[in-house]
């Protein structure tokens, strides 16, 4: 694949290991955020940790998989980004409550930024974007892969899967086969919803309970009664997904029907396979709803995800009562109108409210 000029909107997890990942393959990559971000950016660029995937030591050394690479630039301001273009494609990779603002700063740049492939959880992002730029600049994309973050532009890779592209844009294949050049073990999709929904049904076990209980995903599938919870949660999902006719599918390094197969067994058999596919799905890391919780940011991805069921739902007239009550609660919790210690590992009294 030829050398392609890339605009990363956001170096976060994501953001800094798929745009430093194709910087590494030379790629010329140029990351948009905030100025304080960028002030840091530049004065300690990027830090790539991915010795957990053993191709990339040199001999037995894994200290050799740590990367900075130098083909990267930072700006501050979309203006900024202009004047280093053109460019072949954005990435784009912002949590879901950030997307409104970034896009409304990129609405008087319409015409002249390039196709984004959006990697941003959940399922309303891509139409957002398809609001601002039109359709035909929207390529939906999602990561499998275990990214943690140390610091601004400083990630490990915690656990390599891979990323899916969504086919049917003029420029699927092309990226699809740059990321999987670059390493980062890329997979096309005929059908983006189901691409999409299939990596939401993965974030939502022991993702919004964790957060509201203050509770390990462990400790929630060993509670019984919290097992039966996350179950009702992944079959309202299913639901929604039926009435919507979404089709679950695999994904890069994560099999997702196995994990639908478990809503069906008996619960003796379901909760120590799903306690270890949603442990390890993790890589170890208490899930993203808890981490912002207790970041006090204000904010939580859980109505771009759980949320998001209750609103398809609704179209649909398939309710998700169990879904809803957490997407409540957590915002709730999230905006300071229910104290933490009103449900801090007490299952009992999340429970009452089902």
């Amino acid at each position: 694949m030829e050398k392609t000029n890339l605009l990363v909107f956001g170096a976060g997890a994501i953001g800094t290991y798929i745009g430093g990942t194709l910087a590494l393959a030379d790629h010329r990559v140029v990351f948009l955020e905030q100025p304080k971000a960028v002030q840091e950016l530049s004065q300690n660029g990027l830090v790539l940790d991915l010795s957990v995937d053993r191709g990339r030591w040199n001999g037995e050394d894994p200290s050799s998989a740590v990367h900075r690479p130098s083909s990267v630039e930072f700006v501050s301001s979309i203006e900024e980004a202009l004047v280093k273009g053109p460019f072949d494609a954005a990435i784009f990779a912002l949590k879901s409550f950030d997307t409104a603002v970034a896009l409304e700063e990129m609405r008087p740049y319409a015409d002249q930024l390039p196709p984004v492939l959006c990697f941003s959880n959940g399922v309303d992002n891509e139409p957002a974007i398809a609001a601002v730029l039109g359709e035909s600049k929207v390529i939906a994309g999602t990561v499998t892969s275990a990214v943690g973050r140390r610091g601004v532009g400083n990630i490990v890779l915690e656990r390599l899967r891979g990323v899916g592209v969504a086919d049917g844009h003029p420029l699927s294949l092309f990226l699809n086969e740059g990321l999987k050049a670059a390493g980062l073990n890329a997979r096309l999709f005929p059908r983006a919803a189901d691409m999409k929904w299939s990596k939401m049904l993965t974030n939502l076990p022991g993702n919004a309970t964790a957060a509201i209980l203050d509770m390990t995903p462990a400790e929630i599938f060993a509670h019984p009664g919290l097992f039966r919870l996350e179950m009702r949660i992944l079959r309202e999902t299913l639901a929604v997904m039926r009435s919507n006719r979404l089709r679950v599918v695999n994904l890069p390094g994560v099999p997702v029907k196995a994990l639908v197969l478990g809503t069906h067994l008996p619960e003796f058999i379901a909760r120590p396979l799903m306690l270890k596919a949603v442990g390890g799905g993790r890589g170890g890391k208490m899930p993203s709803f808890h981490i912002d919780l207790h970041s006090g940011r204000g904010r939580s991805e859980v109505d771009w995800l759980n949320g998001a069921v209750v609103r398809y739902g609704e179209k649909s007239g398939v309710p998700a009562p169990v879904n809803k009550l957490l997407t409540e609660t957590l915002l709730a919790l999230t905006q300071g109108d229910i104290p933490l210690t009103r449900f801090h590992r007490q299952p009992e009294n999340l429970l009452s409210l089902i």
